[in-house]
């Protein structure tokens, strides 16, 4: 490698949202690097106070097109958390499914879309079309398969409108349900057929032990509720997200950086999940990590692409085992307001999502506070990129480069999430 190296990228591709990368190496030392975001900061946190807590699913759901989901699920926990509200097991079965729609989704667009092109020579998914067409026309299928999914519960594929704080507007009608099992039994073999086929790809090698975070519960695969868990050992309570975890800013972007009290750097997402709750996933998860050669823990960021793939495995069968119970009647959803602030944290398919509202006694939002996936992961990426660079020394200046952003997007950022909230005073936040 020369003495004097440098990583541009203006404009990361095949990511949601807008940032570049730029890493400066002097004699083998990096002198420089940066995960920049500059797409511009929404202020979501601002104009959602002064507004009625009944509102703030529908306004949070905006701040993203891709995991709309989520953001509406954690949103609606946070306030009935404020408003000593209990929902039913049924409205819990039901944004479970809305959510595990969402993943599902997500996670074919991230695998198939967005990084199946690094591994197999192309600069996009349509220059694909023509010598991989049946691996795009499962993509499609299991992508749709996650629309039709929220479209069922939550009444439409993009920003649903039937979830409500204490349950829904409208409950899918059994005939439906039972089209929508058909469904997921159908696409079962499509799922197996991603870990096996993303598993047969050329993964690079790379290993860091940072600190993985997740949700975690004793009794299914946790997505929705549960407890905050890592693998160095934190063990909290969603109300204690704060004392543990905290955001700073920095001067290159738009996103605030996270990091855990008195530790460093950590990862959220699907390989997170996966590390933490192995023993959760379906048996049929847990068979084919097992015969593609995937073991936990896993300190590979590469391999979140595999962790995707075995989450859409799960995701189907968990669905399934969810509508043969769920009982689909008319419930109940009167509630009664008070004051009080309320804190829930819940997976979105790039990892933990972080909502909390204080609330008036008039019902109306008083503030508001909310950390993303991608601001939680943005200086682990770094933190990877460091590492990375130095063992990638030997490659060309094009496959160093392509090897950079491979690695960013297997954390599949969601920037747009990231940049919702900015202190104009760039000092540290709350």
């Amino acid at each position: 490698m020369s003495k004097e190296r440098e990583i541009q990228v203006g404009y990361i591709a095949r990511v949601e949202g807008q940032g570049s990368l730029e890493i400066k190496v002097s004699y083998g030392n990096i002198e420089e690097l940066r995960f920049e975001i500059f797409e511009p900061p929404k202020f979501f946190e601002a104009f959602l106070i002064g507004r009625h807590c009944s509102e703030v699913h529908e306004l949070t759901s905006r701040i993203c097109g891709i995991c709309p989901v989520p953001h509406q699920i954690t949103a609606l926990r946070a306030v009935e958390n404020a408003l000593g509200i209990r929902i039913s097991e049924q409205t819990r079965d039901l944004r479970k499914l809305m959510n595990y729609g969402s993943h599902i989704q997500s996670h074919i667009l991230n695998l198939y879309f967005l990084a199946a092109p690094d591994y197999l020579g192309y600069e996009s998914l349509f220059a694909m079309v023509k010598e991989h067409l049946g691996i795009i026309k499962r993509a499609l299928r299991l992508k749709k398969l996650g629309n039709d999914l929220i479209e069922l519960v939550g009444g439409r594929a993009v920003h649903p409108i039937s979830a409500v704080v204490n349950g829904f507007t409208k409950i899918p009608e059994k005939e439906d349900m039972k089209l929508m099992r058909k469904m997921l039994l159908d696409a079962k073999q499509d799922a197996c057929d991603t870990v096996e086929f993303f598993s047969s790809l050329n993964i690079p090698k790379f290993d860091r032990k940072s600190e993985h975070v997740a949700l975690s519960s004793s009794g299914e695969f946790a997505i929705n509720e549960g407890l905050l868990v890592s693998t160095e050992g934190m063990r909290i309570e969603e109300d204690k997200y704060r004392e543990c975890i905290k955001e700073s800013q920095v001067d290159y972007s738009w996103s605030k950086h996270s990091q855990i009290v008195g530790r460093g750097s950590f990862l959220v997402g699907p390989l997170a999940r996966v590390n933490l709750n192995f023993d959760r996933l379906s048996h049929d998860a847990r068979k084919l990590a097992k015969e593609v050669g995937f073991e936990v823990p896993n300190f590979n960021p590469f391999m979140s692409h595999i962790a995707r793939a075995l989450e859409v495995v799960n995701a189907i069968d968990d669905c399934i085992e969810i509508i043969d119970r769920v009982p689909l009647r008319e419930e109940d959803r009167s509630y009664d307001i008070r004051s009080g602030t309320g804190f829930a944290v819940t997976e979105a398919p790039r990892g933990i999502l972080y909502h909390s509202y204080e609330i008036g006694e008039d019902g109306v939002v008083k503030k508001a506070d909310i950390v993303t996936p991608t601001a939680q992961n943005a200086r682990n990426i770094e933190n990877d990129l460091r590492e990375l660079v130095p063992a990638i020394a030997d490659l060309t200046d094009e496959e160093a480069t392509l090897r950079c952003e491979m690695l960013i997007r297997a954390y599949d950022p969601c920037i747009s999430c990231s940049v919702h909230y900015v202190n104009l005073d760039r000092s540290e936040s709350k």
